[in-house]
């Protein structure tokens, strides 16, 4: 095969991955506490298909995905167990497969009155899971994730900090997962409030104005396969007609 189709192909396979991350991204425009997303790509020298003088050639390949950890806006909500990070902080959670890390503050309480976010898993406080006891009365829960109960404190929402969030990888649920042997630390800086919710911070006008770029960047990395498919064939068709 041509040089020029295997380069064009590597290049149609990032496009299409990148546009499956917009199209994620843009499907989650409203999802609490999500992260916008955007495809890397890097180049590789490899052997040519065919040997040239020029050497080597260059390919395009996938590098992975960058999340932007921007704050995204924060929206009234009223409910007592609905809590964002005004920071750069996350909330973390015990799941069946370890811990994890969010930055969606959709909690609820439990039927055994363990704060827990919508899939069930316990959020940890500075003392392990919490518990409350609605019987107690309303739950405030200040600045600093200090919850209270009738005016005495009963525990605490534990917010983390990474200083390298580069760390953390896309999981299910919403959650992140740390893939580095680097423990997270007590964060201190952020604030967390309680009745509010932090809002995606997808920007869907940028998102589709890419998503029409990809789109434009596919159709001509088409046009250069089939323009170069066709010069191939015609000369094989003059030497065929030569000989």
């Amino acid at each position: 095969m041509d040089n020029t189709l295997y380069i064009s192909l590597s290049r149609q396979m990032t496009l299409r991955r990148e546009m499956d991350v917009i199209a994620n991204n843009i499907a989650n425009a409203d999802t609490t506490g999500f992260k916008v997303e955007s495809l890397m790509v890097r180049t590789e020298a490899q052997a040519p298909a065919r040997m040239t003088d020029g050497g080597k050639v260059k390919f395009v390949l996938d590098d992975g995905v960058a999340r932007d950890f921007t704050q995204g806006s924060l929206r009234q909500t009223g409910g007592d167990f609905d809590l964002a990070i005004e920071g750069k902080g996350f909330f973390q959670v015990t799941t069946e497969d370890g811990d994890r890390f969010t930055r969606d503050g959709r909690f609820t309480l439990s039927p055994d009155g363990k704060l827990t976010t919508q899939a069930g898993d316990p959020v940890m406080g500075d003392g392990g899971e919490i518990v409350l006891d609605i019987a107690r009365g309303p739950v405030a829960i200040a600045a600093d994730g200090t919850i209270s109960q009738a005016g005495e404190r009963v525990g605490k929402v534990q917010v983390f900090l990474f200083e390298d969030r580069s760390v953390l990888a896309k999981d299910q649920n919403n959650l992140l997962k740390n893939t580095s042997n680097e423990a997270p630390v007590a964060d201190t800086a952020s604030r967390v409030r309680q009745g509010m919710l932090e809002g995606s911070n997808v920007n869907p006008i940028l998102q589709i104005t890419r998503m029409i770029e990809v789109s434009r960047a596919y159709e001509s990395v088409v046009r250069t396969m089939e323009n170069t498919s066709d010069l191939s064939r015609r000369a094989v068709e003059r030497l065929g007609r030569v000989a």
